[in-house]
């Protein structure tokens, strides 16, 4: 018994030397190779706390958001004139009652009635000031000052992977001012809505957009209007698409400063190249631009020379794809104003200096 204690003894004091001069051992006696990892870019995301983040938005944003409603009268075949109603949004762009929305949310100027709808509870009838089918913007006015007015945030520094945010009424009244988020999911998207028509250059979100929604802001992560949101275009789940913010600003101010918007002419008639060729079976040397079909004696086109049978294909720089691109552009001038519009002409490219 004596011997097996001592033995047990031995073997734990064995032990312990054991641990305590292998690591020195094995590390004097390492020869192993080591292989020397290549530095690795490192990428540093800040953490956020995104909780807090759509709190601020929606205390920022949500009392410049209103609700609209409106009365449009219809004529049905077999039914005659018949009274719809509509809902939508909109957001505050002037602290003296100018408001923006979409086009179709004021039934694209044919609708009879538009009620808004404030933060605070108050309701006023407004006047539709202006508003452009193509566009799918609207400018409404009310007579009530010292609104709390949305900050614009520059569309152009929007991109991929931004923070997303939609604020509207969808679905109706009921669920007025509901918040969506999601990110940036594309932009500069081009969606047909008809045969002949195209909204192009939108910003494309997976927040949630939805038919009352229309009108109302997408919103950047400080709270500032990037886009006005739009259900005119029929998407699947998980695609909402806004206008640019960048593309009604020129709009806003002129209507701001003036009471109204007036915008330039250049005095042409065209057509999609592509619907003319379809039209005509007539083969034209430009891929795509627009026709043009006639020219107004004593308009600026005519003045610069652009003649039946010739191309725009670009304004200002920006390539003209349809007639919804050319709108666009011309939207960005004021009279006076002077542009350069580069014309294909029988496969001959041409640039004329158009007086506005």
């Amino acid at each position: 018994m004596k011997s097996f204690s001592t033995a047990l003894i031995g073997a734990i004091i064995g032990s312990m030397l054991t641990l305590y001069f292998a690591p020195t051992f094995l590390q004097s006696n390492d020869n192993t190779t080591h292989i020397q990892q290549p530095q690795q870019k490192t990428v540093i995301v800040n953490e956020i706390k995104e909780e807090n983040i759509y709190k601020a938005v929606a205390k920022k944003a949500m009392p410049s958001v209103v609700g609209i409603t409106t009365v449009t009268v219809e004529r049905d075949f077999f039914f005659g004139n018949r009274r719809t109603s509509g809902v939508g949004t909109g957001v505050i762009v002037h602290e003296k009652g100018y408001i923006l929305t979409n086009s179709h949310v004021i039934g694209d100027g044919n609708a009879q009635v538009v009620n808004v709808l404030f933060y605070d509870g108050s309701k006023e009838e407004a006047k539709v000031v202006w508003y452009d089918r193509t566009l799918d913007l609207a400018v409404i006015h009310v007579n009530k000052k010292d609104l709390d007015v949305a900050e614009l945030g520059d569309s152009d520094k929007v991109e991929v992977g931004d923070i997303a945010i939609a604020i509207g009424n969808p679905l109706g009244l009921e669920f007025e001012r509901s918040l969506t988020q999601g990110v940036i999911s594309g932009l500069h998207r081009s969606i047909p809505i008809s045969q002949t028509e195209v909204i192009e250059d939108l910003i494309q979100t997976d927040a949630s957009i939805n038919p009352g929604n229309s009108g109302g802001p997408l919103l950047n992560s400080s709270g500032q209007v990037i886009g006005i949101n739009t259900a005119k275009i029929q998407s699947g789940e998980g695609l909402g698409f806004a206008i640019p913010i960048n593309t009604a600003k020129p709009i806003v101010d002129q209507i701001i400063a003036t009471g109204s918007f007036e915008r330039v002419y250049l005095g042409i008639k065209g057509v999609n190249v592509d619907v003319f060729e379809q039209a005509t079976g007539v083969d034209i040397s430009a891929d795509e631009g627009i026709y043009v079909v006639e020219v107004s004696r004593g308009t600026p086109a005519q003045i610069a020379g652009i003649k039946v049978g010739d191309v725009i294909v670009k304004v200002g720089g920006k390539q003209i794809k349809n007639m919804s691109s050319l709108i666009r552009e011309l939207y960005k001038y004021r009279p006076s104003d002077e542009v350069d519009i580069q014309i294909n002409r029988e496969g001959t490219i041409i640039n004329v200096k158009v007086r506005f």
